[in-house]
C-alpha cells in the first residue's frame, strides 16, 4: 500500500479540486474530523441526554424533549446561514404540554417574529437558518411517530377520561371500533358495565313496582377504580380481552307503561344490552289486576323482577324471579310479593341489582329493591333500582329502589331521587340507569298510569397511560 503524506494539498489549475475517482469513496480515518465542508443537512442526535426542562439548542444537534412532567422551552442559537436543529416529542405528549421554540432575540421563525409551539402528539421537526429575511425555516415537520403502542386506541360512543383511563358510554345503539391493539395484551383487557331497560309497573288495582336492567360489570385489574360489588372479574367467563376489529353495541331501551284509567296488565319487559359476549336482561314488568273480577297477573321475571299486584282478592300477588336467565354474580333480584288485605293492598316493589323488592302488606306498600353504584365513569353513580308499587289513598306510593322522584299513587320509579310523595303518576326509571317504573293503581278518577322502565347504558373502560 502506498501512502503519500503532505502538509496541503491545492489546485494546480482552475477552480476545480477533484479528490479520488469515480466510484471511489474517500474516506476519514477513525478519529479525523473535517472543517469548510459545511454540514450535509443532517444532525447529530443527542440521545444521551433527554431533555426534560427549558434549554439552549446548539447548531448541528438534534434533542429528545420529554415534556410529560410539564411544558417547557427550546431556545435556537444565534442565526448564521445553514444551522441546523432538530427535535422530537420524546414521551408522545406535546399534545398535553407543548413545547415552545423561541429564536434567538430579534431573528425570525418563518419569517415571522415570535414563538412557535409545537402541541401534536409525536411530532419532530427540523429547522434551517437561511437568512434575516426569513431566519428558521422549517425543512421537515413529522405530525406522527411510528411507535409500537402499548395501550388500545379506540372509537366510538361519548368518550371521556378519568386518570389513567378513558371512557366509552353508549347510552343508544354504536360500535366500540379498536382501531389497534396494546402491544402489551394485559391492556387488551377491558372494564365494561352493561346495564339492561327496566320493566315497566304494573297496573290496576295496586300495580307492582317493574323491576331493574339487568347489572353486569367488570373491573380489570389494569383500568382501576371503585367499583360495585358486583364486579365478575372473579368469574373468567366475564372477562373480555379485545382486538382490532369493531364490536356492535345494543342500549336495552325500558319497557312500556300501563295508561289509565288502569287495566289488568302487567308491565312490559325492558330490553337487553349487549356488549360482545355479555348481555344483560331486561328488567321484569310490574304484575297486574287486582280483585275478584280482574285477573291475578303475578310480577314477571328478568334481570331483576317485577313486584307483584296489590289484591283484594283471596291470592296474593308474586313477584317475579330475578337474574334470569342466571349469571355469576347475579344480575339483579327477585321482585317483592304483595296483600290481599286493606286498608293499604300493598303491592310489591320491583326487584334492584343489589337488593330484593320489598313485599306490600295491608298498611305499607311495597319499596323497590336498591340498585348499586359503580365509579366508572371517574364519579359515584347509582343504577338498575327497583320501582315501588301503586297504592291506594290515602297511603303514599312507595319510593324506587334507587330513590325515586317525587310522585304519587303510581309508584316511583327506579335510580335516582329522593322518597316519594303523594299524588302523581307512575314515574319513569331514570334514563340510561335502568331504573324500573313505578306501578299504577285505580286511584280516583280515572286511574293512575303505570310508568316506564328506564333505558339501560354499555359503558367500556380502559387504561391509556
Amino acid at each position: 500500500m502506498s501512502k503519500i503524506e503532505v502538509d496541503a494539498i491545492d489546485k494546480q489549475s482552475g477552480s476545480t479540486l477533484t479528490l479520488g475517482g469515480s466510484g471511489t469513496a474517500v474516506t476519514l480515518a477513525c478519529g479525523a474530523t473535517q472543517t469548510g465542508f459545511g454540514r450535509t443537512g443532517t444532525v447529530d442526535w443527542q440521545t444521551g441526554s433527554i431533555k426534560t426542562a427549558t434549554f439552549t439548542a446548539a447548531n448541528g444537534e438534534g434533542y429528545f424533549a420529554n415534556t410529560s412532567g410539564g411544558a417547557f422551552t427550546m431556545n435556537l442559537p444565534a442565526g448564521s446561514a445553514g444551522a441546523i436543529v432538530s427535535v422530537a416529542d420524546y414521551g408522545n405528549s406535546f399534545q398535553s404540554n407543548a413545547l415552545t421554540v423561541s429564536p434567538n432575540g430579534s431573528e425570525k421563525l418563518a419569517g415571522n417574529t415570535g414563538n412557535a409551539v409545537l402541541e401534536t402528539e409525536g411530532q419532530s421537526v427540523t429547522l434551517v437558518y437561511v437568512d434575516s429575511t426569513k431566519g428558521w425555516v422549517t425543512v421537515n415537520d413529522s405530525q406522527e411517530n411510528i411507535t409500537l403502542n402499548p395501550f388500545i386506541s379506540a372509537t366510538g360512543g361519548t368518550i371521556t377520561n378519568s386518570g389513567t383511563c378513558r371512557i366509552h358510554t353508549f347510552t343508544g345503539p354504536g360500535t366500540f371500533t379498536v382501531n389497534a391493539a396494546a402491544v402489551c395484551a394485559a391492556n387488551n383487557a377491558v372494564s365494561y358495565l352493561v346495564v339492561a331497560g327496566g320493566g315497566s309497573g304494573g297496573g290496576a288495582y295496586a300495580g307492582g313496582g317493574g323491576g331493574a336492567g339487568g347489572f353486569r360489570e367488570l373491573k380489570t385489574p389494569v383500568a382501576p377504580y371503585t367499583a360495585s360489588p358486583l364486579d365478575g372479574y372473579p368469574s373468567s367467563p366475564n372477562r373480555i380481552v379485545v382486538s382490532a376489529q369493531g364490536y356492535p353495541i345494543v342500549v336495552g331501551g325500558g319497557g312500556t307503561g300501563i295508561p289509565g284509567p288502569c287495566t289488568s296488565n302487567r308491565g312490559g319487559n325492558g330490553s337487553v344490552s349487549t356488549f360482545t359476549t355479555i348481555t344483560s336482561a331486561g328488567g321484569g314488568g310490574g304484575g297486574g289486576g287486582g280483585n275478584s273480577t280482574r285477573p291475578i297477573n303475578p310480577g314477571l321475571a328478568g334481570g331483576s323482577g317485577g313486584g307483584g299486584m296489590g289484591n283484594c282478592g283471596t291470592a296474593a300477588g308474586s313477584g317475579g324471579a330475578g337474574n334470569t336467565p342466571p349469571v355469576t354474580p347475579p344480575q339483579g333480584q327477585n321482585g317483592g310479593g304483595s296483600s290481599t288485605s286493606g286498608p293499604a293492598y300493598g303491592g310489591g316493589g320491583g326487584g334492584g341489582a343489589g337488593e330484593v323488592g320489598e313485599t306490600g302488606t295491608n298498611t305499607k306498600y311495597g319499596r323497590g329493591g336498591a340498585g348499586v353504584s359503580t365509579q366508572i365513569t371517574g364519579s359515584a353513580l347509582s343504577y338498575a333500582g327497583g320501582a315501588g308499587n301503586g297504592t291506594l289513598s290515602p297511603y303514599p306510593a312507595s319510593g324506587g329502589g334507587g330513590g325515586g322522584s317525587p310522585c304519587g299513587t303510581g309508584g316511583a320509579g327506579g335510580g335516582s331521587g329522593s322518597p316519594a310523595a303523594t299524588g302523581g303518576d307512575g314515574e319513569a326509571g331514570t334514563t340510561n340507569r335502568g331504573g324500573g317504573g313505578g306501578g299504577g293503581s285505580t286511584q280516583p278518577p280515572s286511574g293512575v298510569p303505570s310508568g316506564n322502565g328506564g333505558s339501560g347504558v354499555v359503558i367500556i373502560r380502559y387504561k391509556v397511560q
